[in-house]
């Protein structure tokens, strides 16, 4: 059966590892750290590269396989490689594309981690960046050296949900011969494909929606058949590979993955919506708030707003935590993407390594509250916001 011309959604469900002999109609963990050969002809010829066939869980298992092939489908990727997180797959995608004395052009606005890998680890390499401001984007061009070699950015980002214009990012990413990179974690292939905009690497932190119920850790690199060759030889020589189990749970979320966007997208909108009529709640955002300064360009390019809204609190960095500690139904947890609601002070957290001012440029302010919203009944969900707004005062 062909699955070229089906739905996303069916190509979710339908692309499947091949059947063994017991025609299971759920594919079985392929828990083995190694596979054998017919004779010693194919197991020369698998290590020369000369056949595709399994050799070490390290470089390939059916349960990664498959969940790779859904991935490609859903981002239009020619190509992925599956890590053990999303920071083992944001780390290859620069290790294996980049060499000493190149240049990284990041968006300021970016996921806490992210943001300490970039500053302290990928100088030990002799690999540098340059952040440029979101708002800034019309001057980004003086921003590029000549050993710029990679443009890096988050859209929706992380925390302030900030929204990069995809089709111009693709625009300039070729104009000057920059590898344009795509941290799609926020928006999931179910909502956004950077690929059709022009974006030649897609990365996740398959932890977060991907998976759906914080079961699991996991990360893929997606892209290019070319650049994720290279990839491939970095993390078959590294080693950070995701388990079998994991890649397993994994495919089998993505089963659902557009239809619990959906849900998360509905909750977050009318969450958003009403933030923006509390008296306690400032600079609401969301992507499709029209108040939301990118809401035309969300639009453009997301079919739904996704599952993050971030807001101020009045009262700043204390009345944050005051916040949180309130809260009764809702999370406090390491996570996002999750079947349960969580919320989140990045500046005590996520974002608590970056100093104060560079917390103030990446959009994180002290009262700054991020919601992932789940997908509880959304009249539970405000139910526990209103209340902690009420008790944190």
């Amino acid at each position: 059966m062909s699955l070229e011309d089906k739905k996303d959604e069916t190509k979710a469900i339908r692309i499947q590892a091949e059947r063994s002999q017991n025609r299971e109609h759920s594919v079985p963990l392929y828990l083995t750290s190694s596979f054998i050969y017919d004779d010693a002809e194919q197991m020369r010829a698998a290590f020369a590269d000369e056949i595709d066939i399994n050799i070490y869980t390290r470089f390939s298992n059916p349960n990664a396989d498959e969940f790779v092939a859904k991935m490609c489908a859903l981002e239009h990727a020619e190509a992925g490689f599956p890590t053990a997180s999303g920071m083992a797959a944001i780390f290859a995608s620069f290790s294996a594309l980049l060499k000493t004395g190149d240049d990284i052009l990041v968006c300021r606005s970016i996921f806490g981690a992210t943001h300490t890998l970039l500053s302290k680890v990928m100088p030990r390499f002799g690999i540098t960046h340059t952040l440029v401001e979101l708002k800034d984007a019309a001057n980004w061009e003086k921003y590029i050296k000549p050993n710029t070699k990679m443009l890096f950015v988050e859209t929706p980002t992380n925390p302030g949900v900030d929204i990069l214009d995809l089709e111009w990012l693709g625009k300039f990413a070729k104009k000057h011969k920059l590898l344009l990179n795509v941290d799609n974690c926020f928006a999931t292939p179910a909502l956004q494909k950077p690929i059709d905009f022009g974006a030649d690497i897609v990365v996740h932190s398959a932890t977060k929606y991907l998976d759906g119920q914080g079961r699991v850790l996991g990360g893929i690199v997606l892209g290019k058949k070319e650049l994720i060759k290279e990839v491939y030889s970095f993390c078959r020589s590294t080693g950070p590979s995701i388990s079998p189990f994991n890649a397993w749970v994994l495919s089998k979320s993505l089963e659902t993955l557009s239809i619990r966007m959906e849900r998360h997208s509905e909750n977050a909108l009318k969450i958003a919506e009403f933030l923006e009529t509390h008296a306690e709640a400032e600079k609401v955002r969301y992507p499709f708030l029209p108040s939301h300064p990118q809401y035309a360009i969300a639009k453009k390019q997301m079919r739904m707003g996704g599952g993050i809204v971030s807001f101020n609190i009045k009262g700043g960095l204390e009345r944050g935590k005051r916040f949180l500690d309130a809260l009764d139904l809702c999370s406090m947890t390491a996570n996002l993407g999750d079947s349960r609601t969580i919320i989140s002070h990045p500046a005590s957290t996520t974002h608590g390594k970056m100093t104060p001012e560079d917390q103030l440029l990446a959009g994180v302010e002290p009262g700054m509250i991020r919601i992932s919203t789940g997908l509880e009944n959304v009249i539970d969900i405000i139910a526990d916001i209103t209340q902690a707004l009420e008790k944190s005062k």
